[in-house]
């Protein structure tokens, strides 16, 4: 991997759109309905004040990732789930100054709640998580033939670019037909 810090807001942040788009009642992936909606929101806020959003998150992240290693695990390859150990420690490290400056993240989450649209691509450009050259790599992208995978070109480098391109990857998913992206890690 390069020696470029990840930007782990940015990572959380792809998470929770992608996650969020993949719910029951938006692009049907997973088994969870509207958790990171209002609904969501309000079942857990009285057992969580000031850190329930953050609960919902983890919540959905652990359905998804759970989902998406049933529809294709590939092995030695990085996920938008499953990043190799290294950067998972320092995103799950970074989950306590989260929390604790979970305010901060309240104009994030609730214009999170209402996410609606059918196109992946366009949430994560009007929530400003992707570039341009990030839209120009995931149009270079297509599903593998069995219509489960959405490999990347190259092996995951621990960059930017190759988080963003995993989050972008399941766009070339359908409605209730998930695929998922992955990059061959260069360690494995």
């Amino acid at each position: 991997m390069t020696g470029a810090a990840l930007d782990l807001d940015r990572l959380l942040k792809l998470r929770l759109l992608v996650a969020r788009f993949g719910e029951m009642d938006l692009a049907k992936w997973w088994n969870t309905k509207g958790q990171l909606g209002r609904l969501g929101s309000a079942a857990l806020r009285r057992g969580f004040p000031r850190t329930h959003r953050f609960a919902q998150a983890r919540s959905v992240f652990a359905v998804a990732a759970q989902r998406c290693a049933e529809v294709f695990q590939p092995p030695g390859s990085a996920t938008l789930w499953r990043l190799p150990e290294a950067l998972e420690e320092e995103f799950a490290a970074r989950w306590e100054h989260w929390l604790d400056n979970a305010s901060e993240w309240t104009p994030f989450f609730e214009k999170l709640e209402t996410l609606s649209g059918s196109d992946l691509t366009s949430i994560l450009r009007a929530y400003e998580v992707v570039s341009d050259r990030d839209l120009e790599a995931y149009a270079r992208l297509r599903r593998s033939a069995e219509g489960r995978a959405v490999p990347l070109p190259s092996p995951f480098s621990g960059s930017d670019d190759d988080v963003a391109l995993l989050a972008l990857g399941f766009a070339r998913g359908e409605p209730g037909a998930l695929a998922v992206p992955y990059a061959r890690r260069a360690d494995a």
